[in-house]
């Protein structure tokens, strides 16, 4: 079986946007849908793949048939799957809609699963835990949280000697690999170093469980050209080989929590890493910006000796490294609120101001009186990790958000202006192709704040609205006609 994964769009205003503020089914919408339209918005389609000795795994069938795949994907799922006996299709059928912040209870092969469908808003570590069961639910079989929760200190404990390290890694979007006794282990560790920099979105590919049948397996091990900002989770013992340029690498046993004291591993390098029997550790010759705090590392190991429980060991570690991402992120949104043009300089008569360029020297500036000591107890060369992470996909990412929700903003403002205007007022000191012009452009921008979901109040787009036909109704008969029926240019 194959699930073809589609992700929301990206940032504010995206496809999940709009479905996370959808109303529930009504009975007629569940009447009107077709067949597999219940099935395909949870799994893509289903493949069969026979596994002929000669010439190999080739897919033999698609289902429902009509469903698109490339050749890469096919060949891809061949090499994924195995001959196994669960037949997880007529429940799904039944599923209702994975809408982005419902609570959903799912059949499937006779157990109840209750679960939450993350939005693009939620972070790590604050989205609502599926839990406290009432008495009506007393059928459900297990509850699970967000996807984007995974057990943080579990993860982390055979390497929390150096998470500040890890966190600086990730935060640079620097090439890393896990290199795990298992799936489960490799996939839940990759998933925890790219939440450790939350509120920030990691910007760059991860890949919990990387095989080498995997299609960038080539591109990913060859020698002739610097590893890309990845994160790769594996298995294979024949990783340790070919990835051994790579570096930073993370080499973990089994995931266990300790009944003492995990002991200190230090920092290795690189050359020592052997091929199939390398020891637990980080194996890299990074050299961190920050000095490292020793409070954290102290604080989880009293917790390990009280036997304190993991869940509440990784809330602890979780807020530590929301408060150093915090820390370090402020002096960025500070500066970038400030490339914002002011509200006065936008004019309904004018296109909306644009942004001012981020000059990173500017910026750099900003730090010696608002930089990241305001919040912040820790030492380090702050500037140095400041001017890398600049260079990074993810504060490219990041900013691209921010550029993005401030654009959108000018563009409520200006829209907002537009209805502060007396309009029709307007419309009467000018022509006729003047005034046509002004009403296909207010139809233009009412379709811009649907379409791009501007932050703007529903009142005020109402208020457009009857401006717009305010205006069409002080013209000749036959404009009125001509607009009332034209959408836009």
């Amino acid at each position: 079986m194959s699930r073809r994964e589609r992700g929301p769009e990206p940032g504010p205003g995206g496809a999940e946007a709009a479905a996370e503020d959808a109303e529930p089914e009504s009975p007629d919408q569940c009447l009107s849908l077709l067949p597999w339209d219940r099935f395909s918005a949870w799994l893509h389609c289903v493949c069969v793949v026979g596994f002929d000795l000669e010439l190999g795994q080739a897919v033999e069938v698609i289902y429902p048939p009509h469903s698109k795949l490339t050749d890469k994907e096919k060949t891809n799922i061949c090499y994924l799957s195995f001959p196994d006996s669960n037949s997880v299709c007529s429940d799904i059928d039944h599923w209702p809609p994975p809408v982005p912040g419902k609570v959903l209870q799912l059949p499937i092969m006779g157990l109840i699963m209750k679960l939450r469908i993350p939005t693009y808003r939620d972070k790590p570590g604050t989205a609502p835990i599926v839990q406290n069961m009432h008495q009506a639910d007393a059928q459900i079989s297990m509850a699970l949280p967000t996807v984007h929760e995974v057990d943080l200190f579990r993860c982390f404990c055979p390497v929390f000697f150096h998470i500040q390290m890890l966190w600086e890694l990730v935060l640079l979007g620097e090439p890393l690999v896990v290199m795990a006794p298992s799936p489960a282990e490799s996939s839940e560790t990759v998933l925890a170093l790219v939440s450790c920099i939350s509120p920030l979105k990691y910007c760059s590919d991860f890949r919990p469980y990387f095989t080498i049948h995997d299609s960038e397996f080539k591109e990913y091990t060859t020698r002739t050209q610097a590893p890309p900002s990845v994160i790769l989770g594996v298995t294979n013992p024949f990783f340790a080989k070919t990835l051994q340029h790579w570096p930073h690498i993370i080499r973990i046993g089994d995931i266990k929590l300790p009944g003492e004291v995990p002991k200190q591993v230090k920092v290795k390098k690189l050359k020592n890493l052997k091929t199939l029997d390398s020891k637990p550790g980080v194996y890299t010759s990074y050299k961190p910006y920050l000095n490292k705090d020793e409070e954290i590392v102290k604080q989880l190991q009293k917790g390990v000796q009280q036997k304190r429980p993991t869940e509440a060991q990784s809330v602890i570690l979780r807020r530590y490294f929301l408060e150093l991402t915090e820390s370090f992120i402020i002096p960025l949104e500070r500066y970038v609120a400030s490339l914002m043009p002011l509200q006065k300089c936008i004019s309904p008569w004018k296109s909306p101001p644009q942004l001012r360029q981020f000059s990173q020297d500017d910026f750099m500036k900003t730090l010696e009186k608002a930089g990241p000591q305001l919040t912040s107890g820790l030492k380090g060369d702050w500037i140095g990790l400041y001017r890398h992470f600049l260079k990074s996909p993810n504060f490219d990412g990041w900013f691209r958000s921010r550029q993005k929700e401030m654009t959108q903003k000018l563009e409520a403002l200006h829209l907002e202006a537009l209805c502060n205007e007396n309009l029709v007022f307007w419309s009467q000191k000018h022509t006729e192709v003047e005034t046509v012009d002004l009403v296909l452009k207010l139809k233009n921008k009412l379709l811009q704040a649907d379409r791009e979901h501007l932050p703007v109040k529903t009142d005020t787009l109402k208020k457009l609205q009857t401006h717009i036909n305010d205006i069409i109704l002080a013209l000749p008969d036959d404009l009125q006609d001509i607009l009332l029926k034209t959408g836009t240019t």
